[in-house]
């Protein structure tokens, strides 16, 4: 497995594993759009050159960054692609110099074997007012806030 940036021929491999997910309720969806908009944000894991996972760091303020659409083909899980992607999005963020990594998520158990801790979402004020207010979810989301102090 190997680790990178994506690419620009990488954007519809990312819409394809993200919308697999997001059919089921497990993620939000991305459009192709959102995607070339904020291909700059995205890590990709290749296996035997085919994209099988991705993972975006999105600065949120200057100290705070996100790790969102985190997803690894299911034929794929269970080998450590997702571990590796996060720890590429922290590494970034180190580099960066930002502190503070959250991520929404229905993975729990996941994130917090990563180290990252259970938070209230209110104490992301940055992220509920320029993403979360234009979810169909909002105000109701279910998803559970996890945070990492770098």
């Amino acid at each position: 497995m190997e680790i990178r940036k994506a690419r620009m021929t990488d954007v519809k491999d990312i819409h394809c594993i993200v919308n697999e997910f997001a059919k089921e309720h497990l993620m939000l969806s991305r459009s192709l759009y959102d995607i070339y908009d904020t291909l700059r944000d995205f890590w990709i894991v290749e296996d035997s050159g085919s994209v099988i996972g991705c993972a975006a760091l999105k600065i949120s303020w200057e100290d705070l960054a996100e790790v969102k659409s985190l997803a690894v083909d299911k034929s794929h899980q269970q080998r450590g692609a997702g571990r590796r992607l996060v720890q590429a999005c922290l590494n970034e963020a180190r580099e960066l110099g930002i502190h503070r990594v959250f991520a929404l998520t229905y993975q729990v158990d996941f994130f917090k074997r990563l180290d990252f801790k259970i938070i209230e979402k209110e104490t992301l004020p940055h992220k509920i007012w320029s993403e979360c207010i234009n979810c169909y979810k909002f105000p109701d989301c279910d998803e559970t806030a996890m945070q990492l102090i770098l």
